[in-house]
């Protein structure tokens, strides 16, 4: 057989089975969080307040410890203008880097650095313009309230998932997600395990717990 057939056949069935095979979205390379460098000096011990008039550190504990730098809108002095909210209640964080702090305020030391914006995270807790947040792993920490949005999203838990055309188990499967893949959560009926999410171009529907963000009898729309 002439060299030139061959490989052209060899091309071909790479391409067919290409086509053949759902797509994977797969999870990002780069970890969700980080822990910051510490300094040489052993780091004093921060707890957070369990009432509103509890002391953050003092100044010179905070030089050596926080790390890194405030983010741009930590500072901020406004209140919220949300109404009251239930907790504990999910919700994503707004932007990337976001510090998680061990107390409600810039004078805590920096406990991890979030390096995923729509990461979804569970608020647990309220200090003033400050949110005591739960991540999948486990982790807590306070963040200001400006790095959170309302905006819904979940992570793909476990083992890779698939994206169902339609909210039943034997619907045709549009993907598989690897875990750790973030997706944005459009509506979850309350009569039904499933829910209809966004990832990319496409849509489609995978059972509450496939992924985490969103909770067993909760009702988006």
């Amino acid at each position: 057989m002439p060299i030139a057939l061959y490989l052209f056949r060899i091309t071909a069935l790479v391409a067919l089975a290409s086509l053949s095979a759902p797509v994977a979205a797969q999870s990002q390379s780069a970890p969700s969080k980080t822990q910051p460098a510490k300094p040489p000096a052993p780091k004093p011990v921060a707890t957070p307040p369990v009432a509103p008039k509890a002391a953050p550190l003092d100044d010179n504990s905070a030089t050596a410890t926080v790390a890194p730098e405030t983010g741009p809108n930590e500072t901020s002095t406004a209140t919220s203008a949300e109404p009251s909210l239930p907790l504990p209640r999910f919700v994503s964080l707004r932007t990337d880097p976001v510090n998680l702090r061990n107390g409600p305020g810039v004078r805590y030391p920096v406990e991890w650095v979030y390096m995923r914006r729509r990461l979804p995270v569970e608020i647990i807790a309220e200090f003033e313009t400050w949110r005591q947040i739960r991540d999948l792993d486990g982790a807590e920490g306070w963040v200001h309230q400006s790095m959170l949005s309302g905006r819904r999203t979940g992570m793909i838990k476990g083992e890779a998932q698939a994206l169902r055309k339609a909210n039943v188990d034997k619907a045709e499967t549009l993907a598989m997600l690897e875990p750790g893949v973030v997706v944005d959560i459009q509506r979850c009926p309350a009569d039904g395990p499933f829910c209809r999410v966004e990832i990319g171009s496409r849509q489609g529907w995978l059972k509450r717990d496939q992924f985490w963000g969103v909770y067993p009898q909760e009702k988006i729309e």
